[in-house]
């Protein structure tokens, strides 16, 4: 009898340890945010990655009520900041705003990461995409595609080409031109874009492939030439710039984009509210306005769709890298 009356508790017992797994994602969701969020961007301050977190962090922080603390952590093109969140509590209490590179370029590049850039995250929103823009120091003689092309052939190992660290997309433009123009233009690894355009504007390095919003407030005021963008249409924030496609690269498609992940096994319920939070701070026309004016297209939708997105992302820039032969040392 005593021993019918214990496996009766035994089953009970586990019954309700069953019941409360199969509540806990929903009740966390319920009560989620009950304490700051800490969103880690694996660049310096005052780039795309910096300025989209800082968004999310002063509107969730007003609707929530729970502060967005934004953690920068730059350094191995991305990849810090990246692996911080990869191996952090998967609660919704840590994310990572990843970017072309850490969430899809750096697993070709790398020969050793310190995360899998799938399987270690849960993806949340794929936010924006900018183009890259070819830039060249105003003293460099070349004025479009086909000149540069024919500087570098004229001078072979000559031209360089400085990024803001190996891994990131400027980096992985200019091995892609290196590829598409049959050239070789040296590449010159700054550690940030804060220390390549000194060096640029001073003319030490021929050329950069920076990102679009970053690069615009210096071409407008004439301190550099820009040649082209690399995204298969002009963009409308500089419609005047020309594509490398239309200069005869054809099918040269470089974007930087930029989304949220949480680590791998974060709760669905919890996921899915900061996606529906984030579409709509990405949606606010105050923050629509503001990103156009960056040179930031808006994509957003689901984490499926972010999903997607990676994947095709990986094959691409794994294909861009065999082919160039570039690798993170």
């Amino acid at each position: 009898m005593r021993v019918r009356l214990f496996q009766r508790r035994q089953i009970l017992a586990m019954m309700a340890a069953a019941a409360a797994v199969a509540v806990a994602p929903a009740a966390q969701a319920d009560t989620y945010p009950s304490k700051p969020i800490r969103l880690v961007v694996g660049f310096p301050t005052g780039g795309a990655p910096d300025t989209l977190a800082r968004i999310v962090s002063e509107k969730i922080s007003s609707s929530w009520g729970q502060p967005v603390i934004v953690d920068n952590k730059p350094g191995a093109g991305g990849n810090i900041g990246a692996e911080a969140v990869a191996h952090a509590a998967p609660d919704g209490y840590t994310l990572a705003l990843g970017t072309v590179g850490t969430h899809s370029i750096n697993g070709a590049l790398y020969s050793k990461m310190p995360y899998d850039m799938v399987k270690d995250f849960t993806p949340v929103i794929l936010v924006a995409s900018t183009p890259n823009v070819l830039v060249v120091n105003p003293s460099v003689p070349a004025k479009n595609v086909a000149e540069l092309i024919a500087l570098a052939k004229a001078k072979p190992g000559g031209l360089t080409f400085g990024t803001p660290g190996i891994g990131t997309s400027p980096h992985v433009a200019g091995e892609m031109f290196n590829t598409l123009a049959q050239v070789k233009i040296t590449h010159v690894p700054y550690k940030g874009r804060a220390m390549a355009i000194p060096d640029l504007l001073g003319g030490h390095i021929t050329m950069m492939f920076d990102n679009l919003p970053s690069a615009l407030p210096v071409v407008r005021e004439g301190k550099l030439r820009a040649l082209g963008i690399t995204s298969l249409k002009r963009s409308p924030s500089a419609p005047d710039i020309p594509t490398l496609a239309e200069q005869g690269l054809q099918g040269f498609d470089a974007d930087s984009w930029f989304a949220i992940f949480a680590p791998a096994n974060t709760p669905k319920d919890v996921v899915a509210k900061l996606n529906t939070e984030l579409n709509r701070i990405y949606s606010l026309p105050d923050v629509q306005a503001k990103l156009k004016t960056l040179g930031l297209d808006p994509i957003l939708g689901t984490p499926d769709k972010l999903a997607g997105y990676q994947r095709s992302e990986i094959a691409k820039w794994a294909k861009v890298v065999k082919e160039s032969g570039a690798k993170a040392e």
